[in-house]
């Protein structure tokens, strides 16, 4: 699919009726007051900052920049920094931008990286107050929603208004696609109210397309993870960390999922069989289950030490979980080896793109469809290897033990992911694009 071209966007026809979409709306208002106690509740468990709180009740921390802005929504921290190359060329070319992002962890990340010219917000709760509070007062010239945000009031609200709206980087898991299948009225006339889609693969083309977006406005851009920077990695504590890790021979095992860890652990039992030194650390893909995890591995007769618990690796400790959040470019420094999860079980894969920019030589398991063109790719090239059990798992990990093998893979890898697209350079000239013809957005809403 070739796409929109980059120095237009033709006009939306009316979004085709939902009545899902209608309730949803519906909803949310009923539950409006309801918000500002969530929030509260959130706060005093420390999931809130306290001194930012409202801002998700749509109330402003800023003013709003003068001229044309561009409100740019990432959810987390492996969003946001792939959005940073955009904000700059955004930026550069003489747009404000807004971003918003919904983790108190994005918030600090984006805080010391963010480029002048460019501010940060919370998002608000997807209700009709909040909502309403945001944009009248940021008034946005175009909104631009990362990867899969469907957040249907929002988009409801900012269509209405007459705000141009681009989905980058649009990425749908194989989960997620069965289910809005399942419920096809809300997808499509969200996707419908989108000017633009920009996605890194063919195949999410193809995905969305058979979601109901019109292949007229898809643009197959390439990934924006493509040219961000690596996740943060506090140095203070990767020196403690490898301190503690020493020469052992060790690997990782991201992102993973349900009936994934119990396949690693067999994985790190033969591993252990061959070299009792082996230290495994494992980074589940949901921090909240470390406990879960850290039971399962005890009963598997692992030793484990928890991150979460202030746990210390000791000679003894032949699994270090990491059940914490922010903390991924640490794991990816440390361990020369990563098993990106996801991917034994029917979750459609996770990015190769962080390891890689950390120099590590990457395993995935088969089920790799949210990013099927780039695991393609880099086995294709020598820059990823295919496992399916933990037979394979360990011996694919027993054979990276030479630093010439990991390093013979993560260029293989590198060189892969630089011959890509320019995902950011397409993007940003659609979003410009958008706001072309965005005179007047932020006007009132329709009654």
């Amino acid at each position: 699919m070739s796409g929109i071209p980059a120095s237009a966007l033709p006009p939306l026809p009316d979004p085709p009726p939902s009545a899902l979409l209608s309730a949803w709306l519906g909803l949310t208002r009923l539950i409006a007051p309801v918000g500002p106690r969530l929030v509260q509740k959130r706060l005093a468990k420390g999931k809130e900052d306290p001194a930012r709180w409202r801002e998700k009740l749509g109330e402003a921390g800023l003013p709003r920049p003068d001229g044309p802005l561009v409100w740019l929504h990432a959810v987390s921290v492996g969003e946001s920094l792939s959005v940073l190359p955009l904000v700059q060329r955004l930026v550069s070319a003489g747009v404000a931008v807004l971003v918003t992002t919904t983790t108190v962890t994005s918030a600090r990340l984006l805080a010391d990286r963010l480029p002048a010219g460019a501010v940060h917000q919370y998002l608000p709760l997807d209700t009709a107050p909040a909502v309403a509070r945001f944009l009248d007062h940021w008034r946005p010239d175009a909104a631009v929603f990362v990867e899969s945000e469907f957040w249907p009031r929002l988009i409801h609200d900012a269509h209405a208004r007459g705000i141009p709206l681009v989905l980058a980087n649009a990425r749908i898991s194989d989960t997620s696609a069965r289910r809005w299948r399942r419920f096809g009225g809300p997808i499509r006339a969200m996707l419908a109210r989108f000017s633009a889609i920009t996605v890194p693969e063919a195949r999410m083309a193809q995905v969305l397309a058979g979601l109901g977006a019109d292949p007229a406005r898809i643009t197959v851009a390439g990934s924006l993870k493509r040219g961000a920077d690596r996740l943060p990695v506090d140095l203070r504590e990767r020196a403690a960390l490898a301190a503690a890790m020493g020469a052992r021979p060790r690997w990782l095992a991201a992102s993973t999922h349900p009936g994934e860890e119990e396949v690693v652990a067999a994985a790190q039992r033969l591993l252990l069989a061959g070299d009792p030194a082996t230290l495994l650390v494992l980074a589940p893909r949901h921090p909240d289950r470390g406990a879960a995890v850290a039971a399962l591995l005890a009963q598997a007769g692992l030793s484990v030490a928890r991150r979460s618990a202030g746990e210390a690796i000791t000679s003894g400790t032949q699994v270090y979980l990491a059940d914490t959040l922010g903390e991924m470019g640490l794991w990816f420094d440390l361990c020369p080896v990563a098993f990106v999860g996801g991917s034994l079980v029917a979750v459609g894969g996770h990015n190769a793109y962080e390891p890689v920019a950390h120099g590590a030589a990457v395993l995935t398991g088969p089920q790799v469809g949210n990013f099927a063109d780039l695991y393609a790719r880099l086995v294709a090239a020598g820059g990823a290897r295919v496992v399916a059990d933990a037979a394979g798992l360990a011996q694919a990990v027993a054979a990276l033990g030479q630093p010439a093998a990991r390093q013979a893979m993560a260029d293989a890898a590198r060189a892969a992911i630089a011959a890509e697209g320019d995902g950011t350079a397409t993007t940003a000239a659609i979003i410009l694009s958008a706001l072309g013809r965005g005179a007047g957005a932020g006007a009132p809403s329709p009654a």
